[in-house]
């Protein structure tokens, strides 16, 4: 009788040992099926979009007309990359207003094009600085409350700018001048 209860208990064990191993083999092909999906889901969004983007210029430059690309091909190559040279310091000014005095903080990146401009930029930074703080200390403060103002102060950066490097360089070299912080208190 002993003999066949160690039999019956084998039966089991064998049948608890055929159950973890289906487990085992479900959880491993479970694995593998998440990583073979993340792995297509990597290489379908990594490598679609470079194939994507080329098709889209490609029908973009089809459907131009003859002229038009030619002018942009000229305009592109006269005006090179757009590169920002940051000025290295924020101004802080004091600006009389109605009311009263308010205290602002500019920070200026100047956009330019081509690495030849870039490095007259870099080279003339303290002249610009200087420039830029001649032309904000005249601004007021109730103007540059509103964004018109805000817009005219960056119209009469450029110009100043423009004209500083145009009188030291011979170019213009600066295209915009933009505003990256403004904080008026």
């Amino acid at each position: 009788m002993a003999d066949e209860k160690d039999n019956g208990n084998e039966g089991e064990l064998e049948l608890d040992k055929s159950g973890k191993k289906k487990k085992m083999i479900i959880i491993i092909i479970a694995v593998v099926v998440l990583l073979a999906g993340g792995a297509g889901a990597y290489f379908f969004f990594m490598a679609g979009d470079s194939s994507a983007s080329q098709t889209e210029l490609d029908a973009a430059l089809d459907s131009d007309s003859g002229e038009d690309k030619v002018a942009k091909a000229d305009s592109g190559a006269q005006l090179g990359s757009a590169l920002y040279v940051p000025m290295p310091r924020p101004f802080r000014f004091n600006v009389p207003g109605a009311a009263r005095d308010r205290f602002v903080e500019i920070r200026v990146q100047l956009l330019v094009r081509g690495g030849g401009n870039e490095e007259n930029a870099k080279m003339h930074i303290p002249l610009i600085e200087s420039t830029l703080l001649g032309v904000f200390s005249q601004a007021n403060a109730d103007d540059l409350a509103t964004s018109a103002g805000k817009v005219s102060l960056k119209q009469q950066s450029l110009a100043a700018v423009q004209k500083i490097m145009t009188d030291v360089e011979g170019d213009k070299t600066v295209e915009k001048v933009l505003f990256t912080g403004f904080v008026m208190q």
